[in-house]
């Protein structure tokens, strides 16, 4: 704005008043606001050289090449040329006035060498623009600027160059605040005359950036109905969702309405007229042409349902469910600004519909991967259980059978006794530890002992250890408080590892349990576990990968063993850290915080899906 205003007074004597040329010498004469124009200069360019410092400062890569080049063209030009032609005349020499310009080619070298050596300027960007100015200037501003002399000559029969310039200023100065203004005057005049459209309006412009946020497929159908009924003001709506294997469209959400049968069949009149025309359908519009059989047989279904806007959501041009809402409260018309406005929520709708679909079909994988680990885990306990199991039932038969020939021995009953009584228990905890991992169980975070649930991990492979003959030490914090997490999930966890560590350990190897408590800087509290080996140790370009589904280096390995461990403790709000040297041993610590915020009991997402109708 400055330098359009200081442009049109350039045509005037106020800046410069008359300029002659005495062989080599430049004499000036300059004008009462050249001094104005001069401080304006200088402050222009200190301002303009602070914020490249300051951006050169934060800036890497080629936008910091960019900023150095640009800096040093411009600053060592501007250092000369401002000295010569703003400095010198303020202090009453323009001596040097006619070097000045020549410091010019100091910045257009720079700018030069950084486009052809680094091609840090993109030459086809400024073509673009400076063809699209050029194209205004020559077809809006100069016919503007063509107008007003030509008006000045037929209305006062002269022209006037200031009036001009004043005139052009305005016009140019005008068109560039109306773009600005704009849409801050809209919101002002709905605010104060339209307040009721601006609120809703308001509502579901931030409700689908929000949209995105919701996975639950239940909460996010529920809040849909509940943003577009509050906004609208209506009084009944319903939500209905395509199931493909059912081949209906099932009632989610609804308000104020009690329907006896909440299924539309996939070839219902309503579903299919939504999924040809793909766009909103109002009940009176569609009631004038209601002597065609399928729109009337589309107008009978809408008023069963209530409705008199149904909403279709479409994806992939598939048409996913539809909204119906009845009459406004206000018994107002659905206006175009409302068609548009459901349009709109409706497409973003469909989207957030479809991610929160693919995040459930997503945990639901995960849940039959995690199945699919515990089973290849049982698979590999199964043969050793066996085995340790049969060790206790031999000696047991064999003290059963020596029995009624050593009856009236107290010393030999005694020991049996203690013998039989000892190995049975044995036996039990086994089978229970078995029978407790392998049991399907719901997410169930309840405040547990980790000494406790590791030694019964510990226990479960004890054949697999024994085999090798690895011995397994036991190094527990004391005092180590109780932590809020999954016990059978946490088993998986352990399991998962003892056995990795058990299949690296060569015989006659050790591995380390360790617990201990810590804290962290911020002060967050966790309990760590640590399972040392001094087995083979995992290379280094592995060390990446082990947390890869089916990444895996055992020839009969699925790769699922340590991704799900690493899921099901962030799923705990913790994290795994893995130390290893080849050819020296692996730590793996799985570090979980004392605070989290998981309920003492919840039902796995599945299961709340359950009772939606047609969601296996």
């Amino acid at each position: 704005m400055p330098s359009l205003i200081f442009g049109g007074l350039s045509f005037t004597g106020l800046l410069l008043q008359d300029a002659t040329l005495n062989g080599w010498k430049l004499v000036t004469r300059y004008g009462p606001l050249h001094p104005l124009f001069s401080l304006y200069f200088l402050a222009y360019f200190i301002t303009a050289f602070g914020y490249l410092i300051r951006n050169f400062r934060a800036a890497t890569g080629i936008g910091r090449l960019q900023i150095k080049y640009c800096f040093l063209g411009v600053f060592i030009t501007a250092l000369f040329t401002i000295s010569t032609n703003l400095i010198l005349p303020l202090l009453g020499s323009s001596r040097f006035s006619t070097v000045g310009p020549a410091f010019t080619v100091i910045m257009v070298a720079f700018l030069t060498y950084s486009i052809v050596r680094h091609r840090l300027l993109d030459i086809s960007f400024v073509l673009k623009k400076g063809t699209t100015y050029s194209f205004l200037v020559l077809f809006v501003i100069f016919p503007s600027v063509g107008l007003i002399i030509v008006s000045q000559a037929a209305f006062f029969h002269r022209i006037d160059v200031w009036f001009t310039t004043v005139s052009s200023l305005v016009v140019l100065i005008a068109t560039i605040l109306f773009s600005r203004l704009k849409p801050p005057a809209e919101r002002a005049v709905e605010q104060i005359l339209f307040k009721s459209r601006y609120d809703y309006k308001e509502t579901l412009s931030k409700f689908s950036k929000a949209l995105v946020t919701i996975l639950d497929l239940r909460s996010l159908c529920r809040r849909i109905l509940e943003t577009v009924t509050e906004a609208m003001g209506v009084e009944k709506a319903s939500l209905f969702l395509l199931n493909e294997e059912k081949g209906g469209y099932f009632l989610i959400e609804s308000k104020n309405i009690d329907f006896s049968q909440p299924t539309l069949p996939k070839g219902d009149p309503l579903s299919n007229y939504l999924q040809k025309i793909g766009e909103i359908v109002v009940r009176e519009e569609l009631a004038k042409g209601a002597h065609l059989p399928e729109l009337e047989a589309v107008v009978d279904r809408m008023a069963f349902l209530g409705a008199e806007v149904s909403i279709p959501l479409s994806s992939k041009g598939r048409l996913i469910g539809m909204i119906n809402l009845s009459h406004k409260f206000n018994k107002d018309i659905y206006s175009h600004e409302d068609i548009e406005l459901l349009t709109t929520l409706a497409n973003q709708a469909a989207v957030a519909i479809e991610n929160a679909r693919l995040y459930e079909d997503l945990k639901r994988s995960k849940s039959y991967i995690r199945r699919a680990d515990r089973l290849a885990s049982l698979g590999t306990l199964t043969a050793g259980l066996a085995h340790e199991i049969r060790n206790p039932l031999v000696a047991i038969k064999t003290f059963t059978q020596l029995l009624p020939e050593r009856i009236d021995d107290e010393e030999f009953r005694n020991h049996f006794l203690q013998i039989a009584s000892d190995e049975v228990n044995r036996i039990s905890s086994l089978i229970n530890e078995l029978l407790e991992f392998a049991r399907p169980s719901k997410p169930n975070f309840e405040p547990e002992d980790l000494n406790a649930i590791l030694d019964g991990m510990i226990l479960l492979v004890s054949t697999e250890s024994k085999k090798k003959h690895i011995q397994v030490v036991k190094e527990y914090g004391a005092d180590l408080p109780q932590i809020q997490i999954d016990r059978e999930q946490m088993k998986q966890v352990f399991l998962n590892i003892l056995l990795n560590a058990i299949d690296a350990t060569p015989e006659e190897g050790m591995i380390i349990v360790r617990t201990r408590s810590f804290t962290k800087p911020n002060g967050e509290r966790f309990i760590q576990i640590e399972f040392k080996d001094n087995g083979c140790g995992i290379p280094k370009e592995n060390l990446e990968e082990i947390f890869t589904p089916f990444f895996t280096t055992k020839s009969k390995g699925s790769g699922l063993g340590l991704p799900i461990s690493n899921q099901i403790v962030q799923d705990h709000k913790g994290y795994i850290d893995v130390e290893s040297e080849p050819g020296k041993g692996t730590s793996f610590f799985v570090n979980l915080p004392l605070k989290q915020d998981h309920p003492m009991r919840r039902a796995t997402d599945l299961e709340k899906r359950e009772d939606l109708p047609g969601f296996a």
